[in-house]
């Protein structure tokens, strides 16, 4: 592939796909040659707000695959609608960076998963949350041994809700939303609407990222939805491990959201160990560590962000340019762990009862 990586962007359903967009233009080894959605309305508006010209915007997807000769997609569709997408773009052999999650079910997840394996190219999914510092800080300390083997894992994260913020975090008006709820896929249970299939990933995800890969033997979870939505807007996850129970909680409609103000409690992880614990939350500046020297605890600062770990283009560029696998919690291996904790999840809400972990 001489020349910089030619880059489409594929449905804007997820409001993320204006912030990846934006790290692609920042990136030197990358071109933005097209994007589509089913209407012009939402890439029109992030076009606007990257400075990129309309011509860009395809109306039809295959004419955007065929004359944009992309080397790489970005799928930001429904979560429902990840397999079917992943299986349209893998016709056209190229690399993939699905947004999370990563599926709706387990089953969708293995279909992208061998859609994807028969072109040769490269799947990856984007977990926002493994990009901040405090996350990743958190995973170096666990690799050099500062909190010895991890036992217990305590997830809790969202935001006011979905639909309250678009790209950049921007605020959205509380009437807008409350129209916006009606037609939103977010609220919509087929097409994987809901905040366990919304957050519960980020947790499950990064939490076996956390513990290096081991797998729960059974699932607890409950839901709650509020009247007159078909979807939920807080879970809570209980996964039993040989080692011990690790909780996960998921919530649209957090006092606070967590880029303005951490609501409490406070979005993030604490992961405890046999040598110490770990306090991460979302855009702190520090992580907290206890050790048996230092039962205390002390106020770390986070590490910096460097290339080719700097965000998910910077890492997936790197990955397709030097032909080296996708690790960590953007690995589809990893990813696959988390799916059958979330669909055990699902399920367990639904018939209300404790659940042997899902493999099928």
């Amino acid at each position: 592939m001489p020349g910089p990586l030619r880059l489409v962007g594929i449905n804007f359903d997820h409001q993320h796909m204006g912030d990846l967009l934006r790290n692609a233009l920042d990136h030197a080894d990358i071109e933005v040659v097209g994007v589509w959605h089913t209407n012009r309305d939402r890439p029109e508006e992030t076009m606007d707000v990257l400075g990129l010209p309309h011509e860009l915007i395809f109306d039809d997807f295959d004419r955007c695959m065929i004359e944009a000769r992309p080397d790489v997609a970005i799928l930001c569709s429904s979560t429902g609608s990840h397999a079917e997408y992943t299986e349209k773009i893998a016709a056209y052999r190229v690399h993939l960076l699905v947004e999370k999650p990563f599926a709706a079910t387990l089953q969708q997840a293995d279909r992208m998963t061998a859609a994807m394996e028969e072109t040769g190219k490269k799947l990856a999914i984007n977990w926002p949350l493994a990009w901040y510092p405090p996350h990743r800080t958190t995973k170096r300390l666990i690799d050099e041994g500062m909190i010895g083997d991890v036992l217990e894992v305590h997830y809790y994260d969202g935001n006011r809700g979905p639909l309250s913020h678009k790209m950049d975090k921007l605020e959205v008006n509380s009437i807008q939303v409350v129209e916006e709820k009606k037609k939103s896929w977010f609220y919509k249970a087929d097409q994987g609407g809901g905040s366990l299939l919304d957050y519960l990933g980020y947790g499950v995800t990064l939490g076996t990222w956390f513990n290096g890969g081991r797998k729960p033997i059974e699932v607890t979870c409950t839901t709650f939805a509020s009247p007159g939505l078909e979807v939920d807007e807080q879970s809570i996850t209980v996964a039993r491990y040989a080692e011990g129970l690790s909780k996960f909680e998921t919530r649209w409609g957090s006092f606070t959201n967590p880029w303005q103000h951490q609501p409490q409690p406070k979005c993030g992880f604490v992961v405890c160990g046999t040598g110490g614990t770990i306090s991460s939350y979302d855009y702190e500046p520090t992580i907290r560590m206890q050790t048996r020297e230092d039962p205390v605890g002390t106020d770390l600062p986070v590490d910096e962000l460097v290339a080719p770990y700097s965000g998910p283009i910077d890492y997936f560029a790197h990955c397709i340019r030097e032909d080296q696998p996708i690790e960590g919690p953007l690995s589809p291996a990893v990813c696959r762990i988390g799916q059958q904790i979330v669909d055990t999840a699902f399920a367990s809400a639904r018939q209300k009862k404790t659940l042997p972990l899902r493999d099928h």
